[in-house]
């Protein structure tokens, strides 16, 4: 009998325990769970994929600094057939294909144009100690590319107190909109694309990647772009798109999406030109 009272009142404490936990850290907890088994199904998925029709990218990366792969004119997303913001994107092809270039332009603008490639946070963080002064709002025109820099400079806009923007006939995507994520303010003009598509980082002929390590890599990586929107205070949910959209494909978000999941906080300035830089 004292072994029965003795675990009742062990399950007593565990639903005391249980019921004092706040509704959010469930919610939390179950979130993240969902997100993690997407990551572990979507690699799989692909790595099922990859054997029986290896992707071909342009050029292969370095595992170890994967990109959001850059594609010009990509199909949208077939789970969002009505919203096509790439046909209103006007920046020319080979611009978006050449590497990041930055540059200050009137109205306190850097402007951000072309693919996010390995080195581009170095440039950027040397733009910025030379004419940061002058800077107030990072404008972003990329197709997207490597994510470490994108993380690197989100954290050097945020640490500058800079806002963001994507300008009218501009795109941002793939990993571009991580550093939109970090303006203080956020700003998508009508007439923009942003969108987000699965990460992929093709092995080099010599790199003997294990499709365990493969998933461990993704997963860690997923984590690291959860943690950086949460925070910037931007839904995390928004990557569950990236997550589930194949990389030569892109899902654009519409306006609503863009103020829900609050990677749009505000209206384009008039002061600005509707956001068209």
């Amino acid at each position: 009998m004292s072994a029965d009272r003795e675990s009742g009142r062990r399950g007593a404490a565990l639903l005391a325990r249980m019921a004092a936990i706040d509704d959010g850290a469930i919610l939390r907890v179950v979130f993240y769970g969902m997100l993690a088994a997407t990551v572990v199904l979507v690699v799989n998925d692909f790595l099922q994929r990859e054997a029986a029709e290896p992707f071909q990218p342009s050029q292969f990366i370095d595992p170890a600094n994967p990109v959001l792969p850059s594609v010009e004119r990509p199909e949208i997303d077939p789970s969002n057939p009505a919203f096509r913001p790439n046909e209103q994107v006007t920046t020319a092809p080979e611009l978006l294909a050449a590497p990041l270039d930055i540059a200050l332009r009137g109205n306190g603008i850097l402007a951000l144009t072309g693919t996010i490639d390995p080195g581009s946070a170095a440039r950027y963080a040397e733009e910025v100690a030379a004419r940061g002064e002058y800077v107030e709002v990072v404008a972003l025109d990329s197709p997207g590319g490597s994510v470490e820099d994108a993380l690197a400079i989100a954290v050097m806009v945020r640490e500058n107190g800079f806002d963001t923007m994507v300008g009218a006939g501009s795109l941002c995507a793939s990993s571009c909109p991580l550093i939109l994520a970090a303006g203080d303010a956020r700003r998508v003009a009508p007439g923009a694309a942003v969108g987000v598509h699965q990460i992929y980082a093709p092995v080099l002929p010599d790199f003997d990647l294990t499709s365990g390590q493969a998933m461990s890599d993704a997963q860690t990586i997923t984590a690291r772009i959860t943690r950086h929107l949460t925070q910037m205070e931007v839904d995390p949910a928004l990557w569950l798109h990236a997550l589930e959209t194949p990389p030569d494909r892109i899902y654009y978000f519409s306006p609503d999406e863009l103020t829900d999941y609050g990677l749009a906080t505000r209206s384009p300035d008039p002061a600005l030109g509707d956001g068209d830089v």
